[in-house]
């Protein structure tokens, strides 16, 4: 695999840092900044409005770029946004920082994607998504546990500048590895708008947004779950999240290596067994060792689906493929947030801590369900669905992972 992934991977790895090692910081946060615990949880909520705001807006504005000055760009921009964060003088400039952090979020991921699969030979594609998303997968093995306990010693604002120092090496790399990459002969935001003319690519984001959200369902209250049903104290937390970044890390190069070979049957066996996986959990949760598996096969099977659905729409806009890409970390960023609102809503019920993996369950199942309909559709005689449009008619020798 070319270098240049490397420098990809070294600033996902960042981007996966500061996104969800803020989780672990917010009682330094509200110590230090005065307001309560769940109003510094508003930071989390301002990044994620950054990276669906930022996700089609600087894809659409970078649009007719070349794509190594628009990487260096968000890599920048990324790292400035950290630096505010680190010197934010109260809670609203932080806020404010926590939102221009996550703006590059999406397009980064989106431009990264695209990049990162021109680099690589076609039969390699998704395996080359997977090392730049394994940057975001280690982050959460390394990174987020270190950040917390760095936090926990140091303050908050000592993680920050280490971020900062991790964008500011990954901006450095992606100048001097990353070759020059032009933008499409035809770029532009018309061309890229085009692709959402696409129901097939609609499929596609819906299955994220529904189907991912059962992941973020379970993801978002695996702390109470872990201590108050398996019984983990809760200083040992540091080592259940790095079971969830193993089994992620292990996800995403099983799903880059499983895409390259079948695309949908991967989309689709991916959601079933995340869904199978969330609804034993109600159960395995009862005891730590149990618990602690299914933790990781939780994280397998839903970073499994990351290198898959993102290479899927790529094919599906093949020729303008940017903002199509950057969208799909929108749609995550949806699934995160109606996940975790639906899991919140199954406890407030009072139906108990394993709650939410049943919730989770019931989205995986339903993004399975999307990803059949979709390969159906795609696979009905007379199809007009597998181009978009603004895409090329491929020749018969061009026959892709995404026709298997």
């Amino acid at each position: 695999m070319p270098l240049a992934l490397v420098a990809l991977a070294i600033t996902a790895f960042g981007i996966g840092t500061t996104e969800f090692a803020a989780m672990g910081l917010l009682p330094q946060i509200s110590g230090d900044l005065g307001v309560s615990i769940p109003r510094a949880g508003w930071l989390i909520s301002a990044y994620a409005i950054g990276v669906v705001i930022g996700a089609p807006l600087l894809t659409a504005a970078a649009a007719r770029l070349p794509r190594k000055a628009v990487l260096i760009g968000l890599a920048a921009l990324f790292t400035v946004g950290n630096l505010l964060c680190a010197v934010a003088p109260g809670f609203w400039f932080l806020a404010a920082a926590r939102l221009v952090t996550g703006l590059p979020h999406g397009a980064f991921f989106g431009a990264g994607a695209v990049a990162a699969a021109d680099l690589a030979a076609p039969h390699l594609r998704a395996r080359a998504l997977s090392v730049m998303f394994g940057g975001l997968t280690v982050s959460n093995i390394v990174g987020v546990p270190a950040a917390t306990l760095l936090g926990q010693h140091l303050g908050w604002r000592a993680t920050m500048l280490v971020v900062v120092a991790i964008g500011a090496l990954g901006t450095a790399a992606i100048a001097r590895l990353m070759p020059a990459l032009p933008s499409h002969e035809h770029a532009g935001l018309r061309r890229e708008l085009s692709t959402f003319r696409s129901g097939q690519l609609w499929l596609a984001l819906a299955t994220v947004v529904f189907g991912c959200g059962g992941f973020f369902a379970c993801y978002s209250y695996i702390a109470p779950l872990m201590t108050e049903v398996a019984g983990f104290a809760p200083g040992s937390m540091t080592l259940v999240l790095s079971l969830f970044g193993v089994g992620m890390t292990i996800g995403n190069v099983v799903g880059g290596w499983a895409a390259d070979r079948a695309l949908r049957p991967s989309v689709c066996a991916a959601f079933v067994l995340l869904a199978l996986t969330l609804a034993a959990f109600a159960v395995t949760a009862h005891a730590e060792w149990s618990a602690a598996l299914t933790v990781m096969l939780v994280g397998v099977f839903g970073f499994a689906i990351v290198p898959t659905v993102q290479t899927l729409v790529m094919e599906k806009a093949r020729n303008a493929p940017t903002l199509a890409s950057a969208t799909v970390q929108g749609a995550f960023n949806v699934a995160n947030a109606q996940g975790a609102w639906l899991g919140g809503a199954a406890l407030s019920a009072g139906l108990g801590w394993t709650s939410p993996t049943l919730v989770g369950a019931g989205l995986a199942a339903l993004g399975a369900v999307l990803a059949v309909v979709s390969w159906a559709v795609d696979r009905a005689p007379g199809s007009g669905s597998r181009l978009v449009a603004g895409s090329a008619p491929r020749s018969a020798g061009e026959r892709t992972a995404a026709d298997c």
